[in-house]
């Protein structure tokens, strides 16, 4: 590589954090935050295109300015060489992907990188490209259904012998704890909102049951 080709890149870096586009890399918990996700890829097709519209959608409206300087910002930089394309490409995406998570109410660390999506999500974004959300309901409600019948019996089992001894009696009240908690917890994401809260920042004791 030259050295006005160095100073050429480094240009763009010095561009890049001049616009606050040099986000900390780490961990995230959100389907949004990887590469292969529904927000980047809304954001590579859009710079291909040269049009912001499609990008829009995953911010709130006091958000939307900052996104429009950005992708223009982008589209600049990108017409510096392959280098300075991948370079404003990816700080794009951090831009979007932190505001995005902004304006959920939720924080930003980072990108995960492709394929790092968990196998329920990408079964979830497969049946919207199906069209049909059939496979994903048979096989979320195979899930629950299997991990209710499994507590349930333990806490049967353990149940018989409740009264025999202390120990016995503890390791009743584990599995009746755990067995109540887990469909307390079903009940509780079936009828409440959706949100990006990870399972951390989210309370350990469901509401309306504590032990």
């Amino acid at each position: 590589m030259t050295a006005k080709r160095v100073f050429g890149i480094t240009s763009v870096v010095v561009l890049l954090v001049g616009v606050g586009w040099l986000a900390p890399a780490g961990r995230v918990d959100a389907h949004c935050d990887t590469m292969d996700g529904p927000v980047v890829k809304t954001a590579q097709a859009a710079l291909e295109k040269g049009d912001v519209t499609p990008v829009l959608k995953w911010v709130k409206p006091p958000q939307e300015a900052e996104i429009r300087e950005a992708f223009q910002k982008t589209l600049v930089v990108r017409g510096l060489g392959r280098e300075a394309r991948d370079l404003a490409d990816k700080y794009f995406f951090e831009s979007l992907v932190r505001l995005h998570r902004e304006g959920e109410g939720a924080p930003y660390t980072g990108l995960k990188p492709a394929g790092a999506v968990e196998p329920v999500v990408a079964a979830s974004d497969k049946a919207l490209e199906a069209g049909s959300a059939e496979e994903l309901t048979r096989e979320i409600t195979q899930l629950i259904a299997e991990g209710i019948r499994h507590r349930f019996t333990k806490t049967m089992e353990t149940k018989q012998h409740a009264d025999e001894n202390v120990a016995a009696g503890r390791e009743f009240v584990e599995a009746y704890v755990e067995f109540v908690h887990y469909v307390e917890r079903l009940h509780t994401d079936a009828t409440g909102p959706a949100g990006h809260a990870a399972p951390a920042e989210k309370s350990s004791e469901p509401s309306g049951h504590q032990h």
